[in-house]
Order: C-alpha cells, then sequence, then structure tokens
C-alpha cells in the first residue's frame, strides 16, 4: 500500500471511530499495531515488554482519540504515546536494574557488562550500539531512520520542537558513532 493510500485510510478510520462506528477502532489497530509495536519493541526491548507496552498504549489511544483534531496526525499521536508508554517501561526497567546492583555489590558480586559489540557483524554492531543509546536516543534516531519520519512528525511523535528533534539528531548520531568507534577502533 502506497503512502498515500495509508494515510487515507488511516484518516478515514479515526473519523469513522471518532463518530461511534466500533469496528473502525479494530480496523485502525490492525492497520497501525505492527508499526507501532516495532516502535516498542525498539525501545523497550523483550517481545512480552513490548506487548504489554502496547496493550496500555491502545488503551490510552482508544480513550483520546475522539480529542484527536486532526486525524491526518494519527501516526505521530498515535507514536508519541508508544514513546510515553515505552519510556515509563524503560524508566522503571533501569530503577529495577539499579536495585539489583545495588543489592549485588552489597554482596560482593562484580558487575557484569556484555561487549556485544566487538563479537558481532556491522548490523549486528550498530544494533547493539543502539541498544547502549540512552532511550531519547534510541527513539529519536529509529522514528527517523527506520520508521522514515520526517522531523515535524517526529516533533509530534515526541512532543518537542523541531530545532530540538535537529539537535538531538545530531547528538545522538555524535554518540552512536562515538561507541561504535570505540568497539571498532
Amino acid at each position: 500500500m502506497s503512502q498515500h493510500a495509508h494515510q487515507v485510510l488511516t484518516e478515514l478510520l479515526v473519523l469513522r471511530a471518532q463518530a461511534g462506528q466500533r469496528d473502525a477502532i479494530g480496523l485502525l489497530v490492525r492497520h497501525w499495531h505492527d508499526r507501532l509495536l516495532r516502535h516498542a519493541r525498539r525501545s523497550t526491548g523483550p517481545a512480552d515488554a513490548a506487548l504489554d507496552v502496547m496493550q496500555e498504549s491502545w488503551i490510552e489511544i482508544c480513550r483520546g482519540l475522539h480529542r484527536l483534531e486532526d486525524p491526518a496526525r494519527f501516526g505521530p499521536w498515535a507514536y508519541r504515546i508508544v514513546t510515553r508508554r515505552s519510556a515509563r517501561w524503560v524508566g522503571q526497567q533501569q530503577r529495577r536494574r539499579q536495585v539489583e546492583q545495588a543489592q549485588a555489590s552489597e554482596q560482593g558480586e562484580p558487575a557484569r557488562e556484555p561487549d556485544d559489540i566487538a563479537r558481532s557483524d556491522t548490523a549486528d554492531a550498530v544494533r547493539a550500539a543502539l541498544r547502549r543509546l540512552p532511550a531519547e536516543q534510541q527513539a529519536i534516531l529509529e522514528l527517523r531512520y527506520v520508521e522514515d519520519l520526517g522531523i515535524e512528525q517526529i516533533a509530534t511523535a515526541l512532543d518537542i520542537a523541531p530545532g530540538t528533534v535537529k539537535s538531538r539528531l545530531f547528538h545522538a548520531r555524535q554518540h552512536l558513532r562515538n561507541i561504535i568507534e570505540k568497539v571498532n577502533p
């Protein structure tokens, strides 16, 4: 399906869902779920975590759909919801890991950090390096280069100014480059 046809179908489904046609919500989920799930998966990692994030995201999307004023903005709006839900999940996991590391250090166990970048081919090395970036930098790079969103769409999805998107993309690319260069000098 062409990008234009995808956009038109999305707008139609949003309008139908806002008008109370329940079947439109199911079709909207079917039409968008895989794209949004990939985004959640890149942010959260484990498939089961991404599915949990998506379940919460779809509940929020369905509840808030009536407030979406411009059906053409559904994609960036939905990505923003998934991004926020994913960031919340990542934050919870980081707090859990910090507690576990603190407990391990109290018990004298060494901290483990696998060096998966050095042992992989180029594509795997980039993926491994991406996983080492902060969640915010991962999200912005993936929205730009994997989901092929433009600056304005990313700004909407992440609820930031377009200039901030450009700056964050620059810094995320630099950080990614530094990680890869440290492992493969």
